[in-house]
């Protein structure tokens, strides 16, 4: 829900009786659920980063590289010398999955509201 400019809250999301946004507005919404995607994708590389060079002592490069793999589902490059670093490797590997899948539905969402949209504006409820 998002607040209106007259305190009232809207749905994020127009309903099937309203009619389709202009294309200019639905591309700022796509860049804006683009956005959110992107930040939460830094947001993971800043965390694996910093949690492979805790527990790897890795350089901020080679902790990078593990990271964005990990993240893009390839797995970690750098052989995990540390039972911490092992661990976190693991936990790190699960949230990257949930990641990849938030980022996609983020970016996903707007397209495909609209295209359902399109063929169920002016139904009757």
């Amino acid at each position: 829900m998002r607040s209106a400019p007259d305190g009232e809250y809207q749905p994020l999301y127009e309903s099937k009786n309203r009619p389709l946004l202009p294309r200019p507005v639905f591309y700022r919404r796509l860049a804006a659920h683009v956005a959110v995607a992107l930040g939460l994708i830094v947001f993971s590389l800043g965390i694996g980063m910093a949690g492979y060079m805790a527990t790897e002592h890795l350089h901020a490069l080679d902790a990078f590289l593990n990271t964005a793999m990990l993240l893009g589902g390839m797995g970690p490059v750098a052989t995990l010398a540390t039972s911490a670093g092992k661990l976190f490797a693991g936990l790190f590997a699960l949230y990257a999955g949930l990641v990849f899948v938030a980022c996609a539905t983020l970016v996903i969402m707007p397209v495909l509201h609209r295209v359902l949209h399109h063929f169920h504006v002016g139904d009757k409820a």
